[in-house]
């Protein structure tokens, strides 16, 4: 269990590098399992997930190696096709590795995965994906079970743009004899990084970014290097900070146009925003306003795991900010917490409305899932006195990398201890 003590009321100044993607870098490590290869990583962010993901890969065989931010990945001795319950619980996105051991060794054995608790979470679309190019899948009391000595191209059309859904079908599409073609793909930045790194396996693809990616063939490299992009969220995550504590910040190492929603949404609100090939800065010195309303919606539209984040940034905001939540029906879990600290929240069904309150003051906060837990963070930078945020599952760590050394480095009066 993680304690967050936070002493609000200080502004945020000073600069920060924004660390690798959490949301890239998951399906590139499940991606290494799909051929024998040695493979390098850079900019591979210290997260809980992240040593989930490298302990399946132990499991499977394969030599794993960190060294600070480098990740040496040997997958040439992988030998299973099975992960235990264990290990698919760390993690919500764990059914990512479905694809890569079903392309590696014609047969996946996998548990239904655990992580934060948003809502219906359907897997259909992976195991339908899997099913098209010619997998025999069954699902059966929490057990996931896929065989197919050979798998062969075909059109996978995606009736929503799942993230996850996409990502396994492109690395299973991999290994496939034939062309595939993924219609309705989702479009995110991570999807465009995944495609990359298979091209550097030796992928033949195209159309990442999309509605439509193409698989055409595979000739697996013996070795491959990749760096991780920046991570969008983390980079909102500390702007919305600065926007509910005030202050002056530059984040460098940045892609800005990753989170356009993001720095449009605040400069709406009145932060001074200044945006540069890798560097954003967010200067709040005066009262920001309210009066937006943010709609979450898949890639480019704005992002759901930004949602939370936004809602603690607005809460002193002059006027009233409406969210309509479209992609999860559990993503206002914090609302209740954010609360605790006088914020005027109100929730009816998917819709949430915040009104701004002049002050904020310190409270004993749960995180309950991970950007609901960050939103907190952010919320009590902004209130007066302590907050206690205690995180018994450790969701926070799960996405963020030393967030409150970073955030103490900016000048927040924060300290977290393990108990």
């Amino acid at each position: 269990m993680s304690v967050w003590r936070i002493q609000g009321g200080y502004p945020l100044e000073g600069t920060m590098t924004i660390q690798g993607a959490k949301n890239a870098v998951l399906p590139v490590l499940a991606a290494t399992v799909l051929t024998g290869c040695e493979t390098e990583l850079t900019n591979v962010p210290a997260l809980r997930d992240v040593e989930a993901s490298l302990n399946i890969l132990r499991w499977l065989g394969c030599q794993v190696q960190r060294q600070g931010d480098v990740v040496r990945v040997d997958s040439r001795n992988a030998g299973r096709s099975d992960i235990p319950a264990a290990l698919m619980r760390e993690m919500r996105s764990s059914v990512i590795f479905l694809g890569a051991v079903l392309g590696r060794f014609g047969a996946a054995s996998l548990s239904l995965p655990g992580g934060c608790e948003l809502g219906p979470r359907p897997i259909d679309l992976h195991l339908a994906a899997m099913e098209r190019l010619g997998a025999r899948v069954e699902c059966e009391d929490g057990e996931i079970r896929a065989a197919a000595p050979v798998l062969r191209g075909a059109v996978i059309g995606l009736p929503l743009p799942s993230v996850g859904a996409t990502e396994n079908a492109m690395i299973a599409a991999c290994a496939a004899k034939g062309t595939t073609v993924i219609t309705g793909a989702a479009r995110e930045p991570e999807i465009v990084e995944l495609q990359g790194f298979l091209r550097a396996m030796g992928a033949d693809m195209d159309g990442a970014g999309t509605g439509t990616i193409t698989v055409r063939g595979f000739e697996p490299r013996q070795r491959v290097g990749w760096r991780v992009m920046p991570d969008r969220i983390a980079a909102a995550t500390v702007l919305c900070a600065c926007a509910c504590a005030g202050g002056d910040v530059e984040l460098r190492g940045a892609d800005p146009a990753h989170f356009v929603c993001v720095t449009d949404t605040l400069a709406a609100m009145g932060a001074e925003m200044t945006v540069k090939s890798r560097r954003v800065r967010i200067r709040c010195r005066e009262e920001l306003t309210g009066g937006q309303t943010i709609i979450t919606r898949p890639y480019p539209g704005f992002p759901t795991d930004a949602q939370p984040l936004m809602m603690a940034a607005s809460l002193k905001a002059a006027g009233r900010t409406v969210f309509v939540e479209n992609i999860f029906s559990g993503r206002y879990r914090q609302a209740e917490q954010l609360r605790r600290l006088g914020a005027d929240i109100r929730v009816a069904g998917r819709m949430a409305s915040v009104t701004g309150v002049q002050t904020l003051r310190g409270a004993r906060l749960r995180a309950e899932d991970l950007r609901g837990g960050a939103s907190l963070i952010i919320a009590a930078l902004g209130a007066e006195g302590e907050s206690a945020v205690i995180d018994t599952a450790g969701h926070v760590e799960r996405g963020y990398d030393g967030l409150d050394a970073a955030l103490a480095a900016l000048g927040a009066h924060i300290d977290r201890s393990e108990n």
